[in-house]
């Protein structure tokens, strides 16, 4: 269970304060998608207990329990996404940062301070930020920040499976698995996938 911290045990600050994480980075198809979102301070407590935690320790079953306990209690959330185009335009770090910026902006309710997965601050942000190295570990605005971005990321790729049958998308969510893979080699790229990501871009010079 992640124990809960406060905000002011790890800033030092008070005020309204978002939790913003992404999903999808090491994927080789679709969007990478942010989430951000804001949760009351008193709601800490009964969060962790309920189980909200950094999204990759927790099963499918269980990350889709959480998402309507998060979305009942937090103050706001919104999700915000770059595409497979802007990742390649871009890199996937700097699309992985816009797609959070878009996350953050869309929040009705705006924060004056914004805790951040990893160990980069989103770029032209008016407010305080603090980046936190493994955050969804740390905190829960993140730690729920990724449970509700996964769960609208497997959501949408699973929907988008059965426009771009073949690739096993339900199965593996854009993933580099072994049929993925061979599919890549079999297809080639669809339009959604990352084409600067090697796996994709060694098929396309294949067919070159």
């Amino acid at each position: 269970m992640l124990e809960p911290v406060s905000y002011q045990e790890l800033a030092g600050y008070e005020g309204i304060t978002a939790g913003v994480d992404e999903v999808g980075r090491g994927a080789l198809f679709g969007p990478v998608i942010a989430a951000a979102v804001i949760l009351p301070p008193g709601s800490l407590v009964g969060l962790a207990a309920a189980g909200v935690t950094d999204s990759k320790q927790l099963k499918a079953v269980q990350r889709a329990a959480l998402v309507p306990i998060i979305q009942r209690v937090a103050i706001d959330y919104q999700i915000g996404a770059a595409s497979a185009k802007e990742i390649d335009r871009l890199n996937i770090l700097q699309a992985s940062l816009l797609a959070m910026r878009r996350a953050f902006l869309k929040l009705r309710v705006q924060p004056n301070f914004c805790f951040v997965d990893g160990n980069q601050l989103i770029p032209q942000l008016t407010v305080s930020q603090q980046a936190v190295v493994k955050g969804d570990q740390k905190v829960l605005a993140i730690a729920a920040a990724s449970i509700v971005a996964k769960v609208w990321r497997d959501r949408l790729i699973t929907h988008l499976s059965l426009k771009y049958p073949g690739y096993d998308l339900a199965a593996n969510k854009g993933y580099g698995s072994i049929k993925h893979r061979l599919a890549l080699k079999q297809l080639g790229p669809s339009s959604l996938h990352r084409l600067s990501f090697s796996p994709c871009q060694a098929n396309v010079q294949s067919r070159l």
